[in-house]
């Protein structure tokens, strides 16, 4: 599966404010719920479960928390740009300023797991980074990253 098949262009976000890495989780769970009609608390409590099994912070300022959460029918995929970086814990202990927020439905683990490998393959090429960084736009950020399927 390739990350522009769950990855919608409406599901990016350039510019999200968020004080600490809670509020960015939080803001980016409200977006998802709105759009994909989930329960905003139910992802919410997927995501923070999975955080403190440690932090999806991988790392040069970027992060993909992921879970698996009951109820979606499909995988689904948030991207976004901070406004300002906020620390998440990362392994290099650098504040994040880039989030990709993997779904996946419980009963499709190993697609979970292929997608999160996917967007960390993706998210370890300087040249994509920069490109997501340099980003004026959700339309030119959302291209960065699926234009780079692995």
């Amino acid at each position: 599966m390739q990350i522009s098949e769950f990855l919608r262009p409406e599901n990016v976000i350039v510019g999200l404010a968020g004080a600490n890495k809670r509020a960015v989780l939080e803001a980016l769970c409200g977006r998802i719920a709105a759009l994909s009609g989930g329960d905003a608390a139910v992802i919410f409590a997927a995501l923070d479960n999975r955080e403190k099994l440690g932090s999806t912070g991988m790392g040069q300022g970027i992060a993909i928390p992921h879970a698996t959460v009951e109820g979606i029918g499909r995988p689904v995929g948030m991207l976004a740009r901070l406004n300002k970086p906020v620390e998440f814990d990362a392994i290099d202990e650098a504040p994040v300023d880039i989030v990709f927020v993997l779904l996946v439905p419980e009963h499709d683990r190993a697609a979970g797991l292929k997608l999160l490998s996917a967007a960390a393959r993706i998210l370890r090429s300087d040249e994509v980074v920069a490109r997501m960084r340099a980003a004026g736009d959700a339309a030119a950020l959302y291209a960065a990253v699926a234009t780079s399927d692995a």
